[in-house]
């Protein structure tokens, strides 16, 4: 994918950028089922996403778009179904991992931003998460809050990908 970087130096700036930065929220996404990769290559990469636990972590398929470097220079050599299985086991790997990082969360108070009420809670975000990506903040409606605004908010459970919370200060 004329990348010109090596797992190692990816692996060494990773772990730079923890120990720098503590607490860092690092999000990444990953293409799936690029021309000429292996079952080796795939396992490899299975492993990189274990070892490094991203906070937040996208697959997509390869497509052999018309027009595109890699629709002149590669052949789409993937199945696409090998593709798609492959897809559906990183997301799996990711949603144990979002998991544990979002028990860890519980009892910690983050800001969130509200994005919208629903009928049982105000939804929201944390100031690490995307809107319609990342997962999100399922709040108690104990007191009102505005869309838009940022609330400090105690995580008092989780899911895979979401988060329950109650507001901690007005």
């Amino acid at each position: 994918m004329l990348r010109h970087v090596t797992t190692e130096e990816t692996e060494a700036l990773l772990q730079k950028i923890k120990e720098e930065v503590p607490g860092i929220t690092i999000r990444t996404t990953m293409l799936i089922g690029h021309p000429g990769e292996t079952d080796e290559d795939f396992e490899q990469l299975k492993g990189f996403i274990s070892r490094h636990r991203f906070d937040r972590l996208g697959a997509f398929t390869y497509s052999h778009e018309e027009g595109t470097y890699g629709y002149k220079k590669y052949e789409d050599d993937v199945p696409e179904a090998v593709k798609q299985a492959r897809a559906e086991r990183i997301m799996a790997i990711q949603q144990g991992i979002s998991a544990q990082l979002n028990a860890e969360k519980v009892g910690r108070t983050l800001k969130v931003i509200i994005d919208r009420e629903d009928e049982e809670f105000f939804v929201g975000r944390t100031e690490f998460d995307s809107p319609e990506v990342d997962g999100e903040v399922m709040i108690s409606k104990e007191v009102h809050l505005k869309k838009g605004e940022f609330y400090e908010v105690e995580i008092i459970g989780s899911e895979e990908f979401d988060l329950y919370g109650k507001v901690a200060v007005m």
